[in-house]
């Protein structure tokens, strides 16, 4: 097969004019934060110059260069800001209430279509399973391992291997456990771990992920067994920051370790705990890679990311597909907000 240069030459100059276009954006930004400052910099040392020789008072920088400063500085975070998440978010919106086309406008029917629909009913119940689960099951899992190796004699090597799984992409996470849950035919050797237990205890192999709602835990397990780790670092950080003359003073008035639990340790890390919570929401409402990679959304497992990617890319529904994006951003967004006032109360406090 011959190589044929006018073939590549269109991709060669399309690739070189992205990189110029990059180079002269980027480039502009930084020499306007440094020549803009530099500028007023320079122009307000002159004008000391020329007071001192003059014998006339020194003046004063004014508060509007602040500002100007930072608008400067803040300049290629907000145009970022727009291209990546504003612009997108309006027109996302907009197509959610065009059709499929993206050509006629259909008002509300999408969303009309969104809790009509019982497959779409399937994915929104299988998106609120994952929510009450996820935070719930990986937390409790997370203050369970921080209270298990707080001041254990392995203590930093007990955390790294619980950690590890962080370091794991949700793909990778969901090709490891999709061996776990291989499945052989009877007779056959099996190479998946939990077919190969149930087999060593007299069972029959099953195709763990072809069986509804069976499967759709199954996934739940690996976002825990991911997160989990994340609940722990925080938690076990929290732990540490209880005030020892407290612990000792609960110890001295004789509690007993339940009571050390209940009425010191989970007053004291509450604010972790509602961080922790509320971020692992966040994460599983947008969880999309593991869902993706281990069923592909069938055999009822699919959630809203899923599904949204299906009707925008795989069946060109972009009303659809954008209506189920919006629900989606409209989901997050209390929680978030939530999140931050939490944080800013914190600070206060």
């Amino acid at each position: 097969m011959e190589f044929d240069f006018a073939d590549v030459q269109p991709k060669l100059l399309m690739l070189l004019y992205g990189l110029i276009a990059f180079a002269v954006v980027v480039g502009g930004l930084l020499l306007l934060l440094d020549a803009v400052p530099s500028y007023f910099a320079r122009r307000h040392e002159a004008q000391l110059i020329a007071a001192a020789a003059n014998g006339a008072p020194l003046p004063r920088r004014r508060k509007p260069r602040e500002g100007m400063f930072a608008f400067f500085f803040l300049l290629p975070a907000v145009l970022l800001l727009m291209i990546g998440l504003v612009v997108p978010a309006i027109r996302t919106t907009l197509l959610s209430f065009m059709d499929g086309g993206s050509r006629n406008w259909v008002g509300l029917d999408n969303y009309a279509w969104m809790f009509s629909d019982s497959s779409i009913i399937r994915v929104l119940i299988n998106t609120l399973v994952w929510v009450l689960l996820v935070p719930l099951v990986a937390t409790a899992f997370g203050l369970l391992y921080a209270v298990m190796v707080d001041k254990a004699r392995f203590e930093s090597v007990a955390k790294s291997l619980i950690f590890m799984p962080m370091a794991i992409s949700f793909v990778g996470a969901a090709i490891i456990w999709k061996f776990v849950y291989a499945y052989r035919g009877e007779g056959q050797d099996q190479i998946g771990l939990l077919n190969q237990i149930v087999v060593s205890l007299g069972g029959e192999p099953k195709q763990w992920l072809l069986e509804s709602p069976l499967n759709t835990l199954l996934l739940i397990v690996i976002m825990v067994w991911i997160q989990a780790g994340f609940a722990m670092v925080v938690l076990s950080a929290a732990i540490k920051a209880i005030p020892a003359d407290i612990v000792e003073a609960a110890r001295l008035d004789g509690v007993t370790p339940w009571q050390m639990f209940w009425q010191i340790t989970m007053p004291s890390i509450r604010p972790a705990l509602i961080v922790v919570v509320v971020t692992l929401s966040i994460a599983t409402l947008k969880v999309f890679d593991i869902v993706r990679t281990a069923t592909n959304g069938n055999y009822d497992t699919s959630v809203i990311a899923n599904e949204m990617y299906n009707q925008a890319f795989r069946y060109g529904q972009n009303g659809q597909g954008s209506a189920l994006a919006v629900f989606l951003f409209v989901l997050v967004i209390p929680l978030v907000i939530y999140q931050i006032r939490n944080l800013r109360q914190q600070r206060e406090g």
